[in-house]
């Protein structure tokens, strides 16, 4: 079992750690903020895609390298959890749908791309054709170059495609950028021809599912860069660490991850890989904030249509989004959503699935992955036995981190 849990050591990048002279490697991350905000005139618009309250947030994120660096250390591709010495710990759809202000229940984000003409779709869709289109993919700056902020004598069409090109310009900046740093690919824009329809996509999963696949390989140890919703990773951790979180003066705010897109004060919050690894090794089994949205100044600001359906969070479902499919492993992290961990055996094995991507060009994923996509469609029937907490000290079986100890990895700096 233990190596199960641990499976991909002699790549992953913890062991080099433990080596006689580790390398100290520091993943390249990249966010592209939007210059401005929404305008008030596609307001509707976004409202009706899903994409008003992700577009907000857009504005003044700085990642940390380091301490992103230090986390995928943590990262186990196996069970999508982070093994720490509090246990097993993850991000869920709950926090993709609190941070972010992203929708997490709705159809699966995919289609097929084949004998896609790409050019064709951008006259379409935008009522202008790029210079360049390669493979799929277009240039963020073309794209804001191209449409301007709109006003009040723009037309319904003109505004309509606006948006749009906004939205695009939300999902390549910061929801799933491309490692290029400056593409987005055309595919997402097939999915932006009615905004009615569009808000019935499940746009949460799909960028949680990205984060996922980009964090399982940037765990190989010669990996220099890691794409995904970086921002959601790190406010993630700062909602979870307080020993790590700078302070902010800021009140909370919805979505919750704008918290953290004002000055901060980063006295006394360590900056060196080391000392943030001593820190995670050290502080985490007695500081970790398992549910941190049970705060009321936080639950203050969270409006009670987010809260209306939490089973959808709790779910154990794949999450598909074209060439994608990862494992939400929520049984694995019940204490995130107040209920009593115990020991999970029994492992989800998606391993061939990681080999696939988008270099399939003429592949229907909708037909590829069907099996997968059934049982997201009936996630009702997948969501794990819960037991409450009764009291703090039987949040987990007492079994539970004897067994983890043995079998996980809860400390980097020690076999």
């Amino acid at each position: 079992m233990a190596s199960e849990l641990i499976r991909l050591d002699l790549t992953h990048i913890s062991v080099e750690q433990l080596r006689m002279e580790p390398v100290d490697r520091v993943l390249q991350c990249f966010i592209r903020n939007m210059s401005a905000p929404p305008s008030p005139l596609i307001e509707n618009y976004l409202l009706e895609a899903g994409f008003w309250h992700v577009a907000t947030i857009g504005r003044g994120c700085k990642l940390e390298p380091k301490l992103i660096s230090a986390l995928i250390e943590r990262w186990r591709p196996k069970t999508h959890t982070f093994h720490l010495p509090c246990g097993e710990c993850t991000i869920t759809l709950e926090d993709v749908h609190l941070q972010l202000g992203l929708p997490v229940d709705g159809y699966v984000v995919t289609g097929s791309t084949q004998s896609a003409d790409w050019g064709a779709i951008c006259y379409e869709r935008l009522g202008v054709i790029p210079d360049r289109i390669k493979r799929g993919r277009i240039k963020m700056g073309w794209l804001r170059d191209t449409f301007p902020e709109p006003d009040d004598d723009s037309t319904e069409l003109e505004l309509i495609r606006y948006a749009r090109a906004y939205i695009l310009q939300i999902i390549g900046g910061y929801l799933m950028p491309d490692l290029s740093r400056n593409l987005v690919h055309l595919r997402w824009l097939l999915k932006l021809v009615d905004f009615r329809a569009a808000g019935e996509l499940n746009w949460g999963s799909t960028v949680l599912a990205t984060l996922y696949r980009e964090m399982c390989e940037a765990t190989v140890s010669n990996k220099a860069k890691i794409r995904g919703c970086l921002s959601l990773l790190q406010s993630w951790t700062r909602y979870r660490l307080p020993f790590l979180r700078p302070r902010v003066n800021h009140p909370h705010k919805f979505p919750l991850i704008t918290r953290w897109n004002h000055s901060a004060s980063y006295v006394g919050i360590p900056t060196s890989l080391e000392d943030i690894r001593l820190l995670l090794d050290q502080r985490l089994e007695a500081q970790f904030e398992w549910t941190p949205y049970e705060d009321p100044a936080v639950r203050a600001v969270i409006s009670d249509e987010f809260l209306q359906n939490p089973n959808m969070w709790h779910v154990k479902v794949p999450m598909v989004t074209y060439a994608t499919v990862e494992m939400h492993q929520s049984d694995r992290v019940l204490r995130q959503i107040g209920f009593q961990q115990s020991i999970l055996v029994t492992l989800e094995k998606l391993d061939d699935e990681h080999e696939i991507d988008l270099r399939l060009l003429n592949t229907d994923w909708p037909r590829y992955w069907s099996n997968y996509i059934k049982i997201w469609e009936n996630w009702y029937d997948y969501i794990p036995t819960r037991e409450p907490i009764i009291v703090p000290e039987l949040a987990c079986v007492p079994e539970y981190m004897p067994w983890f100890r043995i079998h996980g990895k809860p400390y980097l700096l020690s076999e």
